[in-house]
């Protein structure tokens, strides 16, 4: 089994609950799973998979927590072709950026080369009041790929 680093980008809590809830399944399929809510780079094994779960703040804005880690993925950080990682977006589509943090940070990663298992999940705030249920059935449809 895999060992899964869920980074966490929140500034309500909505992404720590969909995260925990990611990794009492991810735990339950025998995976070893650590949650970063502060993380940086040094924190991150490029051998584990790594799992993003982030909401968006501002006029599509990283959140605070996960600012670090973005800036030295952007400006410090040689490509990671080895690294696997699928992404979370949450958002509100009456927002002109929506779920922007989640496509900057897939955009960034993208660029460096990180090898995405599947499609980012975007999870509207507007459609679902249980971000963790989209989440859930999302995870189920390729966690077989970790």
């Amino acid at each position: 089994m895999a060992t899964v680093d869920i980074i966490i980008g929140t500034v309500y809590g909505s992404a720590v609950l969909v995260a925990e809830t990611l990794k009492e399944e991810l735990v339950k399929a025998g995976h070893g799973v650590t949650l970063h809510e502060d993380a940086e780079l040094a924190d991150l094994d490029p051998s584990h998979f790594w799992l993003f779960v982030t909401s968006t703040t501002g006029q599509g804005d990283i959140p605070p927590n996960l600012v670090p880690l973005f800036e030295t993925l952007r400006e410090a950080c040689p490509p990671i072709p080895a690294v696997r990682y699928a992404l979370v977006a949450l958002g509100d589509s009456s927002y002109e950026d929506f779920c922007g943090a989640g496509k900057k940070l897939d955009e960034q990663l993208q660029e460096l080369q990180a090898q995405a298992v599947t499609d980012r999940l975007l999870v509207d705030a507007t459609e679902t009041l249980e971000p963790e249920v989209p989440a859930l059935a999302w995870l189920k449809g390729w966690m077989d790929r970790i």
